[in-house]
């Protein structure tokens, strides 16, 4: 007759033991990389808004290159005039 043993107490806690420290490295790394997340999005939230007069002067400026090109390039002049009806 044959007889085994097994050690299944010390081969179970070493499992255990492994799968949370996996787990653990994993949600750190999670968590680190939603915090990089939320500083680029706080970094990035909100670019500075030109005032109204500089945005209808370059408005203006668009549309008198466009006519200055209008003869020579019209279609250069008709990007110009997308770009300027933009905002």
């Amino acid at each position: 007759m044959t007889t085994a043993t097994f050690h299944t107490t010390s081969t179970l806690r070493s499992h255990l033991h492994d799968g949370v420290k996996a787990l653990r490295t994993f949600a750190k790394a999670l968590f680190a990389a939603q915090e990089r997340q939320f500083v680029a999005q706080e970094i990035m939230a909100k670019p500075p808004r030109a005032s109204s007069r500089s945005r209808v002067r370059n408005h203006m400026k668009l549309i008198a290159m466009a006519n200055q090109y209008q003869d020579m390039q019209p279609s250069l002049a008709a990007e110009l005039r997308q770009l300027a009806s933009r905002g």
